[in-house]
C-alpha cells in the first residue's frame, strides 16, 4: 500500500454513480438537509427521524436561514457561502454552526455546502453534533469527578499523614502477606533505632533480633486474633531495646492490613512512671525558678522558686499573665527568648532583670527550651545570677 501525502483535493478512483440515480439518497445520507435559494431563503428541509434532538423544522421553509443561526455563527456561514459561490472548483469542507430557534432550542450541526447547478442555490448536508456534544459533556463531567475524587483522596492522605506523625503512640502498618512495613511514624522509628524513610517498605522481621519472617508472621497473627489483647516480646536489632508489639487486623478497600502498636519494656526512653515522678519532684523542689508558658509567652505553670522570685502568693495570681510583665524590658526580652528557642530549640544564659509584682528587681540568667509536645508549650527556666542583691526601683 503506497503512502498518500495529505492534500486538500478529494481523492477519487474508479466510477461512482450520480446521486440522482439513487432515490432518497440526500435524506438518508445526512441527519439534516437544507436547500437554500440564491437569496438564502429555505426552500426545503429534511431531518432524520433518528435524530430526535432536531425535532420538526418545517416552519423554517420560506424564511431566511440566517434567522435560525446563533450570532457567532452568522458571520462564519456568510463567509463560507460567499466562498462556495465565488469559486466553482471549491471542494466542500465541513462547517460547524450553532442553530437557535425560539428561546429554549439550540443545536450544533456540522454542514457541508454544495452548489446546485448555476442558479446559485445551495444544498446543505448536515450531521447532528448533539450526540457528540453529550458524550463530550459526560467525558468532561467524568474527568471533573475524577479530579474531585483525586483531590479528596489527596486531602484524606494529608489528614492521615498528619495524624500518624502527630501521634505519640509508636505505630506501624504492616502488609501481612509479604510481612512488609507499609507505613510507620516517627515515634515507632525512634524506638526501633532508625528513621521512617529507612524502615518504610522493608521487612518487619528484619528490624528485630533473631526473628524470621514466617515465625514473626505466625506470632503476630496469633496475637491479633486472640480474644484478649496480648503482644509479643521482641528485641530491636539496631539498639537492642526490649519492645512489646501489639498487633490487630483491619481491612481497607478489601485488603487486609495489620496495625502494630509498639511499647518499650524498659525505661531507657525516660518515659516510665519512676522517671516522670522524678521530673515532677525536680520541678517542684528546684532551687532555680521554672515557668512554663505557651507559644505567646502566657504563663501556664510555675514552680515555688518562681513564685518567690516574683513575690506572688499563689500560682493562680500568675496564670494567664504574660511573662513580659515580669521582665524589665518586657516584650523585648520575651521576643528575643521566643525567637531564640524557635530557631535553635533552646537558649542559655540570657541576662535580664526580673521584676516582681511589688516592683522589686533582680538580675537573672534565663535559659529557655522549646517543648515540642502539647501544642507548642514553651519552658523557660530562670536562674538567679551571681549578683542576687535585689534592686529596688527609684
Amino acid at each position: 500500500m503506497s503512502k498518500i501525502e495529505q492534500t486538500s483535493q478529494r481523492l477519487r478512483a474508479g466510477h461512482l454513480l450520480d446521486v440522482m440515480d439513487i432515490p432518497g439518497l440526500v435524506e438518508q445520507a445526512a441527519d439534516m438537509a437544507v436547500l437554500l435559494n440564491p437569496d438564502g431563503i429555505v426552500d426545503g428541509i429534511s431531518t432524520n427521524p433518528e435524530s430526535p434532538s432536531l425535532g420538526c423544522l418545517d416552519h423554517w421553509v420560506g424564511r431566511s436561514f440566517l434567522d435560525f443561526l446563533a450570532a457567532e455563527s452568522r458571520e462564519t456561514f456568510a463567509e463560507r457561502t460567499a466562498l462556495v459561490r465565488s469559486e466553482p472548483q471549491y471542494e466542500p469542507r465541513p462547517l460547524e454552526i450553532n442553530h437557535v430557534d425560539n428561546a429554549n432550542w439550540e443545536a450544533s450541526v456540522r454542514y457541508t455546502l454544495h452548489r446546485v447547478g448555476e442558479s446559485g442555490a445551495l444544498l446543505l448536508l448536515g450531521r447532528d453534533m448533539q450526540p457528540y456534544a453529550e458524550v463530550q459533556k459526560r467525558l468532561v463531567a467524568e474527568q471533573t469527578a475524577r479530579e474531585r475524587d483525586g483531590q479528596l483522596l489527596r486531602g484524606t492522605e494529608t489528614f492521615y499523614r498528619v495524624v500518624l506523625e502527630a501521634s505519640e503512640t509508636p505505630l506501624v502498618l504492616i502488609e501481612p502477606e509479604p510481612g512488609r512495613i507499609r507505613d510507620i511514624n516517627s515515634a515507632a522509628a525512634q524506638l526501633l533505632g532508625s528513621k521512617v524513610d529507612r524502615l518504610r517498605g522493608t521487612s518487619f522481621a528484619q528490624v528485630f533480633e533473631g526473628r524470621r519472617r514466617a515465625e514473626l508472621a505466625d506470632a503476630l497473627q496469633a496475637a491479633a486474633v486472640a480474644d484478649e489483647m496480648r503482644g509479643i516480646d521482641t528485641v530491636s536489632r539496631r539498639n537492642g531495646r526490649v519492645l512489646k508489639v501489639l498487633p490487630e487486623y483491619f481491612r481497607a478497600a478489601g485488603t487486609l492490613y495489620m496495625l502494630c502498636r509498639i511499647a518499650p519494656m524498659d525505661d531507657s526512653d525516660g518515659g516510665g512512671p519512676e522517671f516522670a515522678g522524678a521530673l515532677a519532684t525536680l520541678y517542684a523542689d528546684a532551687g532555680d525558678a521554672i515557668v512554663l508558658t505557651d507559644g505567646k509567652g502566657m504563663i501556664r505553670e510555675a514552680n515555688e522558686a518562681f513564685l518567690v522570685l516574683a513575690d506572688a502568693a499563689q500560682l493562680r495570681d500568675l496564670k494567664g499573665e504574660s511573662l513580659a510583665d515580669f521582665l524589665v524590658r518586657g516584650s523585648v526580652d520575651l521576643k528575643l527568648l521566643i525567637e531564640g528557642a524557635t530557631k535553635r530549640g533552646r537558649m542559655r544564659r540570657y541576662a535580664a532583670q526580673l521584676q516582681s509584682v511589688v516592683g522589686t528587681r533582680a538580675p537573672v540568667e534565663i535559659s529557655v527550651t522549646r517543648l515540642r509536645q502539647r501544642g507548642g508549650i514553651w519552658a523557660l527556666a530562670s536562674s538567679s545570677a551571681r549578683a542576687r542583691r535585689a534592686i529596688r526601683p527609684r
